[in-house]
């Protein structure tokens, strides 16, 4: 399988091992090449390099990138500005004018993990440890006993410029040790409880064998310890995407929630065939924190490129809010498939299955955005694409998580409704989703975006 369709984005993909699954197969009704989508997952181990990822797909598809202080011409009808670990990109249909509205889908390229902290190292028995902090709500135990690398970025020092370094070191250099069950007897009656601060610091080397982090670090960007001012490092699993199941009918990798959503939201805009619609795709950091950054859902970021693209085809103030009035967007994020071991934990009459298709989700409180008129579009969306539905509704007993999608409506004022695809495992750090529903998200979302 080829592996190479995402150009080079400054970082190094680790080699991977052929798949010994007939993809034709396994891909069922959806039309996702699963090889793709695995090499997409694998390369964007942190929000940065799921912006590079998503990039490389644009750039090859012809899109053009803009930086965010860049002019937007009339001309630029295929485009994309990133910032940080957010990128924003369009599509303006053939026959836009100034009150054309939007199509927008939206997704978060942030998953849960941990970041390592500016000062991190300690020795205890003669181990080297780094200190993290806890990014997001992962499920703690799941990070236990892996073999992790290490990605990110790093601000370096050069002559009198400060420059921004990506890594991704794609080898076994961080672990978890879990506490033998001989020092912890009633571990699996009582259940594992672990401290933050304490256990769950990560493995680096010995004390003996191995250096001073930031030395590693220095090693990888290729500068003088010295000249390292800061990071945004986080470890990764190496186990690669793959396929799993007794025919392959299943997906299991790391950070499905979201970068499923980002990698269908992305195809799909390169396929779409946009007239009279103006068809955004939106992927913006910091989801699992509550998006209240400078590249959130919360900021600025969204409804300002908004308005330059409006711009660009000639909007002025009153025509672009009218544009919005008319508009529609599109939350994705992954779902709660209903647990096969665990179905009491789910609404009875509300059973979701994994390869059932994509998921509407929800909720009276407005936890999701969903409401009977903005999940519409959707469901014609779907109708046109033979794409079936499943809905989500949380057990009344249980409260559900939260998504950009109130968030995105709140800031914007348009209509959305909240979508994914069904999982299970969600924020551990291996996620279980089925082959057949990338595909089928990624061709409802191309007809979608390309119609109002």
């Amino acid at each position: 399988m080829n592996h190479d369709r995402v150009s080079p984005d400054r970082t190094t993909a680790r080699p991977r091992s052929a798949f010994p699954i007939d993809w034709r197969t396994v891909n069922g009704s959806g039309s996702t090449d699963l090889s793709v989508l695995c090499g997409f997952l694998d390369r964007s181990p942190t929000p940065w390099h799921a912006v590079d990822t998503a990039a490389g797909l644009l750039l090859e598809a012809g899109f053009e990138a803009f930086d965010a202080t860049d002019t937007l011409e009339a001309t630029s009808t295929r485009c994309f500005i990133r910032r940080d670990g957010s990128l924003i990109a369009w599509t303006i249909g053939r026959d836009a004018k100034p009150t054309t509205p939007f199509r927008i889908a939206a997704a978060h390229t942030d998953s849960p993990g941990f970041r390592i902290k500016v000062h991190p190292e300690s020795v205890r028995a003669g181990c080297r440890r780094l200190g993290v902090e806890v990014y997001g709500g992962p499920l703690l135990n799941s990070w236990l006993d892996r073999d992790l690398g290490l990605a990110g970025r790093v601000l370096v020092e050069t002559g009198n410029n400060l420059e921004v370094r990506p890594i991704l070191e794609d080898r076994p250099i961080l672990r978890i040790p879990q506490l033998a069950i001989h020092l912890d007897r009633g571990v699996n009656d009582n259940g594992l409880k672990l401290d933050r601060q304490e256990h769950l610091q990560l493995l680096f080397g010995l004390e003996s064998s191995v250096g001073a982090f930031i030395d590693h670090v220095a090693r990888i960007v290729d500068v003088a310890p010295a000249a390292i001012r800061g990071w945004d490092l986080a470890p990764y699993d190496l186990e690669p995407a793959r396929c799993v199941g007794g025919t392959g009918e299943l997906l299991a990798s790391a950070r499905l929630d979201d970068l499923v959503s980002c990698h269908a939201a992305i195809e799909a805009l390169i396929r779409c065939d946009a007239e009279d619609v103006i068809s955004v795709v939106v992927l913006v950091d910091h989801e699992e924190v509550g998006s209240a950054t400078a590249t959130g859902a919360q900021s600025a970021f969204i409804a300002n490129v908004l308005e330059r693209i409006g711009r660009s085809v000639g909007a002025d103030r009153d025509e672009h809010l009218r544009a919005l009035v008319g508009s529609h967007a599109l939350s994705l994020d992954m779902a709660h498939a209903t647990h096969p071991n665990h179905p009491e934990r789910h609404d009875p009459n509300h059973v979701v299955h994994l390869n059932g298709g994509p998921v509407l989700k929800h909720n009276a409180r407005q936890r999701y955005a969903t409401t009977v008129t903005s999940a519409a579009p959707f469901i014609a969306a779907c109708d046109a694409a033979d794409v079936d539905i499943q809905h989500f509704v949380s057990h009344s007993e249980m409260p559900c998580g939260s998504t950009i999608g109130p968030v995105l409506s709140t800031t914007t004022g348009i209509p959305v409704a909240d979508v994914g695809v069904a999982q299970l495992a969600m924020h551990s750090i291996r996620e279980v989703c089925g082959t057949a529903d990338p595909g089928r998200l990624e061709r409802a979302l191309t007809h979608y975006l390309s119609h109002r």
